[in-house]
């Protein structure tokens, strides 16, 4: 039986400093501003060293559980043996079944986590599958732009976050926040997956960019359908039209451009 231990680490994500605001006007003042606090997860799976992400400190599970799936190491949870934490929140150690073939080995990981193709299946092949067709309604893209106006705590507070928005049939599930948009992304399917929730049947919203690691990530996850406020790039348009995702970009609350 898997055992998935959440982290007993109750993080800070964000802080108020003391910052000299200048104004346009001449005038000046100290004032008290909130910025994120960075975390840093090292994660060790089967005894090897993987990752070193750098996140925001809270939904650490969610996030460790999401970047198996987007990295194409497991499908479900029962491919986590076991999962724990350390008392810093510092550490995460995976074990997984049955051990894994590595293409290399991962040391760092930046909050724009650039580089994701990394890893291959065990038998050495594309772990990229292409997606099924899916039925969507425009209605339920403009149900995640109308979420994400509403805003988050974090990006509230710090102005210094990203938002990655899960949803089904226009319904929101989770809405997860970190200091890179990749990380987000992780964390909300890294709740699906924990939740039981069938991520064939979900779309999922990003606030940042889309380049290609990042269509990589949600095709690599099973989600149909990729929406965010910003912009793609050529190769991410490339990517998700060669399997099948529906790429939704520029959406606004009265306006989406669909790329595929």
């Amino acid at each position: 039986m898997n055992r998935l231990r959440s982290s007993d680490f109750q993080a800070d994500n964000a802080k108020e400093l003391t910052a000299q605001v200048q104004y346009r006007d001449g005038k000046n003042d100290a004032e008290e501003t909130a910025v994120i606090c960075e975390h840093i997860l090292d994660v060790i799976i089967n005894g090897r060293h993987i990752y070193r992400i750098i996140c925001t400190g809270s939904d650490l599970k969610e996030l460790v559980t999401g970047r198996l799936v987007t990295d194409g190491l497991i499908k479900k949870t029962d491919d986590i043996r076991d999962l724990f934490f350390c008392k810093s929140g510092n550490e995460a150690r995976v074990f997984l079944d049955p051990d894994m073939t590595w293409k290399d080995t991962v040391f760092n990981v930046s909050t724009c986590c650039a580089g994701n193709r990394t890893f291959l299946c065990s038998n050495g092949t594309d772990r990229l599958r292409k997606l099924p067709a899916c039925e969507w309604k425009p209605e339920w893209v403009f149900a995640l732009a109308d979420e994400f106006g509403r805003g988050s705590k974090i990006h509230d507070m710090t102005g210094g976050s990203h938002v990655s928005i899960l949803a089904r049939e226009g319904k929101t599930l989770c809405v997860c926040e970190d200091i890179g948009r990749h990380n987000a992304v992780d964390k909300a399917v890294g709740y699906a997956l924990l939740n039981g929730i069938p991520l064939s049947e979900c779309m999922i919203f990003t606030s940042g960019r889309v380049p290609v690691d990042m269509v990589e990530k949600v095709i690599s996850a099973g989600i149909p359908v990729l929406v965010s406020k910003s912009s793609p790039t050529e190769q991410s348009v490339k990517l998700a039209k060669e399997y099948g995702l529906n790429l939704i970009c520029r959406a606004w609350p009265d306006r989406y451009a669909c790329f595929s």
